[in-house]
């Protein structure tokens, strides 16, 4: 083994090589297998979701919500660790 190139070089190369090839397949197997779809207001009412009309929340709407909040007046308030206790 004093040749580098086949003890250092081969595998790198063996690597990048097999990494690539996995790494396509395993993206294409993300798009082969989605389950996503066009959501269809009458199939989603159907569940219980309640979504909202196309144009009905808009940017300007958001603002004017946010807009009369007092944002200059807040207080800091922790939340529980996931490791601490919570007594009630």
């Amino acid at each position: 083994m004093k040749n580098r190139f086949l003890k250092f070089g081969v595998p790198f190369l063996a690597l990048m090589v097999g990494g690539s090839y996995g790494l396509r397949e395993f993206t294409s197997l993300r798009y082969q297998y989605s389950t996503r779809g066009v959501l269809i207001p009458e199939e989603v009412a159907k569940l219980g979701i309640e979504m909202k009309k196309p144009g009905e929340v808009t940017l300007e709407s958001e603002y004017e919500k946010i807009k009369n909040m007092d944002i200059d007046n807040w207080e800091n308030k922790r939340g529980p660790r996931p490791w601490e206790e919570q007594t009630q």
